[in-house]
């Protein structure tokens, strides 16, 4: 029986896509597949399903998506009443149920549709399509109880139309009053309702928004400089002196063309970090010398410069009209919408009430969900040494906004902080800091420490005081001195760079031999852990049987059942050298020390992964053709090994995952995306999770 889930509202501005994305992440938690209807449209391509499609990797035809058009909906109600309407409608949902258990339908938004009782049509809807509601109430500019009587007089709308109302959410509540509101909510009202503060970075326009809208032409920017938040605007009339204190972080900066003084100072401004804008938008259509223009572009490379034909006044009318919309052009406001919902709603709750069966399978996105879900559940520091890399600063914005874990990036203040200007990325978050090896005060307690660790390799204060300059050095000192709970790098630095100083400093845990590693391949429908694919060349039979001991621990805190196979190009006793014969005594030697785990060896990979081979070559195993946890006998063979089946069937490959270390420091391959760094960092304090 299909499930499905309504997003509706009560009228036009209410935001309600944050909503939307917020449920189909907590649906693509559950479930494999999930189908999205829309049962009235503006237009194709609709904005929020093209977001959709792109975030959830959807293979939904879009043509099965829409019911109609609003247009085509009005007449047919006005010519054969609102039963036929939803008649019409009913037959799209149907199509999409037949193909999908969950489907999530997209409400209409009340925003010139020309429907007569458009409330009493989504609720109509909704019943017929057995689908419970989730109404989303807009509620900027309300008082506290302005907004209690709006969510109650919608609720009272909705069930006395016959509708199973779940929760609602009020959306875009004034910070101010948003607390106030909430708990008159929790006080008066029968079902959940959740409160979302209005959102500044998601009330702003991007700068291509602006482009879009005012049809501005682009004299200097990147994609990057395009996609910045405009957070505030700025207009420019003043003398530089008394312009410049007025600058804040995001701000496009408005002034007449002819203005070379402000345009200058304000991009030498950016330039310098103090601060960062989102662009300048000239008007007047007055257009800077060449000269100029060449200077922009050296002072702030990537940041735009753009030019509109209108005077001030008419230009802050449009601009000032504005407001942020999500779509798949702008994945960051994702990031932040789905962070704000993170935050207000309680998932947990919400998820209980959507009443989804949670499927068997495991898809790579549903992997992926659960890292950041379980990291965010306790909060842990991680510090990323790489602090200006780009990636980074991405990977750091995405880790902020959805409020997985807190960051500490390291490098020279002025230099993280100019590159994520560069980006429009603002690093004003409390759970962030940046700290610089080479001035902070923690150097000369880490040289003295550092020295005393290796004091027997005749490394005096003054040698340590250099090498815990070294932003791998201090990362991994603060990961031991409990400054941070564990480290990711490598995006930039080799692996040695990354895992030699917790050698030094961290050391291995007592139940560990050696460090070693594993990937995550998640495939279609589970995911899979190999080992050792990073970190040693060739084992010896004590350290196979480590890598498989720690690997099979560190599948069980991921929720992988651990069902080892120790592979070989033999399986049982059909084959036999001294390859096979160290597969054979790694195997002997996991069963002695853990007889509670599953494992099997010398086996090969088809018979260790496909029920039908193992059913010939090793039958009534308990592991053969259903091992999860794979061990290489070697780093040559696990490392070509897990790079074929990443490209060749897909699989997304997470890691690699260090193991065996006394606390949790990770590398990063130096090609690594990043989604990538976000899934390392959330898998690094899932480690920590488990020290603490």
């Amino acid at each position: 029986m299909t499930r499905s889930v309504y997003v509706t509202g009560v009228g036009r501005g209410d935001g309600r896509q944050v909503v939307e994305l917020g449920v189909m992440e907590l649906l693509t938690r559950q479930v494999d597949r999930v189908g999205i209807y829309r049962p009235l449209v503006h237009d194709a391509p609709d904005r929020i399903f093209e977001l959709l499609r792109s975030r959830y990797r959807l293979t939904q035809d879009a043509a099965t998506v829409f019911g109609m058009g609003y247009e085509e909906a009005a007449a047919l109600q006005a010519e054969e009443g609102q039963g036929a309407l939803t008649a019409r409608l009913v037959e799209g949902y149907l199509r999409v149920a037949e193909e999908y258990g969950t489907v999530l339908i997209l409400g209409s938004d009340f925003a010139e549709t020309n429907l007569p009782a458009e409330l009493g049509v989504n609720a109509r809807l909704a019943n017929e399509c057995g689908a419970s509601v989730l109404p989303v109430i807009g509620a900027r500019h309300q008082s506290a109880d302005a907004v209690v009587a709006e969510v109650r007089n919608a609720l009272h709308a909705y069930t006395n139309l016959g509708c199973d109302v779940i929760a609602m959410v009020a959306n875009r509540v004034d910070p101010e009053v948003a607390a106030d509101a909430a708990a008159q909510l929790r006080a008066t009202v029968q079902v959940p309702v959740y409160v979302l503060p209005d959102d500044a970075a998601l009330a702003a326009p991007t700068v291509r928004q602006i482009v879009e809208t005012l049809g501005a032409q682009v004299l200097l920017g990147d994609d990057a400089g395009l996609s910045r938040d405009a957070v505030d605007f700025v207009f420019g009339g003043a003398m530089l002196p008394n312009f410049l204190p007025r600058l804040t972080p995001g701000c496009v900066v408005v002034t007449p063309g002819d203005r070379a003084d402000l345009i200058v100072g304000a991009l030498a401004a950016h330039s310098a970090g103090s601060p960062p804008i989102a662009g300048v938008l000239l008007t007047l259509d007055e257009k800077p010398p060449p000269h100029i223009i060449a200077l922009a572009n050296r002072l702030a490379p990537g940041t735009p410069v753009l030019a509109v034909p209108t005077g001030s006044f008419p230009t802050a009318a449009e601009l000032f009209g504005l407001d942020g919309k999500l779509g798949a052009g702008t994945p960051r406001k994702a990031e932040a919408a789905l962070g704000l919902f993170e935050t207000h709603v309680d998932t947990a709750e919400l998820t209980e009430r959507l009443s989804v069966a949670r499927s068997e399978r495991v898809t790579p996105m549903m992997f992926e969900h659960a890292l950041l879900e379980r990291a965010r559940a306790d909060r842990r520091r991680i510090v990323l040494p790489e602090g200006a890399e780009e990636r980074i600063l991405r990977a750091a914005e995405v880790l902020l906004r959805r409020g997985v874990c807190a960051l500490t990036l390291l490098g020279e203040e002025d230099a993280v902080r100019k590159k994520a200007g560069d980006l429009g990325i603002a690093l004003d978050s409390p759970d962030l800091a940046v700290v610089d090896p080479t001035t902070s005060p923690l150097r000369e307690r880490f040289a003295t420490l550092y020295a005393e660790l290796r004091a027997h390799k005749g490394v005096t204060y003054e040698l340590a005081y250099d090498v815990v300059a070294d932003v791998s050095y201090f990362g991994t000192l603060m990961v031991q001195e409990g400054l941070a709970d564990g480290m990711v790098s490598g995006a930039v630095h080799s692996t040695a760079a990354t895992i030699r100083p917790a050698f030094e400093v961290i050391k291995t845990r007592p139940d560990a031999a050696i460090v070693s590693s594993v990937f995550f391949m998640c495939l279609a429908d589970k995911v899979l852990v190999y080992g050792d694919c990073a970190v040693n060349p060739d084992p010896d039979a004590e350290q196979l049987a480590d890598i498989a001991i720690q690997a099979a621990s560190t599948a069980a805190r991921f929720d992988v059942e651990p069902r080892v196979a120790m592979l070989s190009y033999s399986t049982g006793t059909s084959g036999s050298g001294a390859d096979v014969d160290k597969v054979r005594t790694a195997t002997e030697l996991v069963r002695e020390r853990r007889p509670d785990l599953l494992v099997e060896g010398p086996i090969q990979y088809d018979a260790a992964v496909s029920p039908v081979v193992a059913a010939t070559k090793l039958p009534g195993s308990a592991v053969a053709g259903q091992a999860t946890v794979l061990i290489f006998p070697d780093l040559n063979t696990g490392n070509n090994t897990y790079k074929a089946v990443q490209r060749s069937a897909g699989a997304v490959a997470v890691g690699p995952v260090l193991q065996g270390l006394r606390k949790p420091v990770n590398d990063l391959s130096r090609g690594a995306l990043v989604q990538d760094i976000v899934n390392t960092v959330a898998i690094t304090a899932i480690q920590a999770q488990g020290d603490a």
